[in-house]
């Protein structure tokens, strides 16, 4: 299964033509493929070939929020060459997905929510031309699997998944992932909502859960915070248990266990 795009650059009859050999990665993975093009009626220098990798993130401005569409990865295919008319020619390539790029996919299913996209920008004759955007499908790693799927067990019932703009503690995106769970029967007296974010390294991820908890007599509800580390590698009974620990400790902090 390939995406492709056709453009062409600046009414110069420059025909760009991107396929991707692999449209579903993984973070840590690579992104494959060939930018294949066709030159025009004349000659042309092109100056530079680039692929970004871009998101849609909710940004929040007092009591709005409104959507932005950032680039988070640019990566250069080409640097400048001289395409003669009618000339057709491809250039491989092979990215690495950064550790910390969101999910947007489960079991080859787009998750809901996510917005991720693979532009091609053309820089001919000192102008750019970005093409459309390709969607882009990150499937999880497997202990991002274990986990998921560990919810899925505990009754947990997916909600929704956004980006959210800001920078969290151990990573160097502008924006983080939230995948928003119903509680399962097992937890609905002590949570409303959990919400799930992952910040992956090249060993080990961290895990965030907040919930929101319930409110008692005389008391409101309020948010909760856990934070643990999983390693690659590590048993799926292990990474279980490891979220129960988590969520135990949250409930933990209100005197419930």
């Amino acid at each position: 299964m390939v995406f492709r795009k056709l453009m062409t650059a600046l009414g110069a009859g420059v025909e760009v033509d991107t396929v991707l050999s692999t449209p579903q990665v993984r973070p840590g993975g690579l992104l494959q493929g060939e930018v294949r093009f066709k030159g025009g009626s004349a000659d042309h220098k092109v100056d530079e070939i680039t692929i970004d990798f871009t998101a849609v993130v909710e940004v929040e401005h007092g009591d709005s929020e409104h959507h932005a569409t950032y680039t988070f990865l640019r990566s250069r295919v080409s640097g400048p060459f001289e395409l003669r008319s009618g000339e057709a020619r491809s250039l491989p390539f092979s990215i690495p997905v950064p550790w910390e790029t969101p999910l947007s996919a489960i079991g080859g299913r787009p998750l809901p929510g996510m917005r991720l996209g693979v532009a091609t920008e053309l820089a001919l004759a000192g102008a750019l031309d970005k093409g459309d955007l390709d969607p882009l499908y990150v499937e999880p790693l497997p202990e991002q699997g274990h986990l998921l799927a560990a919810l899925d067990r505990m009754g947990f019932r997916f909600g929704r998944a956004d980006l959210e703009k800001g920078t969290l503690r151990g990573s160097s995106m502008p924006f983080y992932q939230e995948i928003e769970y119903h509680a399962g029967p097992e937890w609905r007296r002590h949570f409303n909502q959990l919400e799930l974010t992952f910040v992956a390294g090249p060993s080990s991820m961290d895990v965030i859960l907040e919930a929101d908890t319930r409110g008692g007599f005389l008391t409101s509800g309020h948010d909760v915070y856990n934070r643990f580390t999983v390693r690659y590698g590590d048993h799926p009974g292990g990474v279980e248990q490891s979220l129960r620990d988590g969520l135990a400790a949250m409930a933990r902090r209100r005197g419930w266990f």
